[in-house]
């Protein structure tokens, strides 16, 4: 397999990636990343594992729980994921961007379990030697991701709870 892979890591972030970063290293060429964590996701250590080496940008998305929906309380969201088939998917989208958008590396992370509001949901970093295409890649990541994650969403709110269909 081209990349890493990690999920559902119950170790501390800061020794996760120190390892993740080792692991990084260690691995020549390594152009793809998937974490799916069931804990915080720090997207600036997140972004400093990516590989960079010849690139003019990297173009980041971070995705946040709202803390309302149409002036409605949002108390927090909780994630559901086929994690067996998460990861799969995930890379599969990420060797795709590489190849269809010409970008050297990718970094996919997603949380699973509650996140409340304001906290990262997802992020994703894009290396690529110009920042048009980290740009085209890193939207079309996450509308794949949108489309094709097998996550599900519970919201639970002020009036209630309800699942949302995929993570729009």
């Amino acid at each position: 397999m081209n990349g890493l892979v990690i999920y559902n890591q119950r170790v501390h972030p800061i020794i996760c990636l120190r390892t993740v970063h080792k692991r990084v290293t260690e691995m020549e060429k390594d152009k793809i990343i998937i974490l799916v964590e069931k804990e915080n996701l720090d997207p600036e250590k997140l972004r400093s594992v990516i590989d960079v080496d010849g690139c003019g940008s990297v173009v980041s998305f971070v995705g946040l729980t709202r803390g309302e929906d149409n002036t409605i309380k949002v108390k927090r969201l909780e994630f559901d994921a086929w994690e067996n088939k998460l990861h799969e998917v995930l890379t599969d989208i990420a060797r795709i961007s590489v190849e269809k958008f010409d970008v050297k590396s990718v970094l996919i992370a997603h949380r699973t379990g509650i996140v409340e509001p304001s906290q990262p949901i997802v992020c994703i970093h894009v290396g690529s030697k110009h920042r048009a295409a980290g740009f085209k890649a890193c939207s079309w990541l996450i509308d794949e991701l949108k489309l094709q994650a097998p996550l599900w969403k519970k919201e639970v709110r002020s009036d209630g709870e309800i699942w949302k269909q995929g993570l729009g």
